[in-house]
């Protein structure tokens, strides 16, 4: 049987830990971040049921690496949400792709492409030393299938 304790006294900052001590360690890790969104499109060329008009609830999931700082955060998330809410989200959520993404045929192969270099170039503007930098992007189209864009492919172009 697991015990319960109940936290007596509160570890304080410059008294039980010291400044320096909040940063364990040098190395990059990686965070993720999952959103959805639901939006429409259609696919040119294609003979299936996608050439229609039709929808799907996208999931989105961003692997950001970098080092952490001082206090032994490499980045928010609510920084990652922030960037997701005001320079991608806004072109996808709840909206006809054909007519918001640039022009390319809205498969989940373009568009996964499309979200990384927005995150990537949103990262690059930060400039806050932790050398953050986007190592995956994954568009789930349904539950069972996703398009995925790597930092070492995209670097090759």
């Amino acid at each position: 049987m697991y015990g319960f304790e109940i936290v007596d006294k509160l570890e304080k900052i410059d008294e039980d830990i010291q400044r320096d001590e909040l940063k364990y360690h040098s190395k990059r890790v990686l965070i993720s971040k999952e959103f959805t969104f639901d939006a429409a499109h259609h696919l040119h060329c294609y003979e299936g049921k996608c050439k229609n008009l039709h929808g799907h609830t996208y999931t989105v999931v961003f692997g950001i690496s970098g080092y952490t700082e001082a206090t032994g955060l490499m980045m928010d998330f609510g920084d990652i949400k922030e960037i997701w809410k005001e320079e991608i989200e806004i072109h996808l959520d709840h909206r006809y792709l054909n007519d918001t993404l640039p022009k390319m045929n809205t498969t989940a192969e373009n568009m996964v492409v499309w979200i990384y270099e927005k995150m990537a170039d949103a990262l690059k503007r930060r400039d806050t030393g932790q050398q953050e930098r986007v190592e995956f992007v994954r568009l789930f189209e349904t539950p069972t299938s996703y398009a995925e864009a790597r930092r070492e492919w995209m670097e090759l172009e």
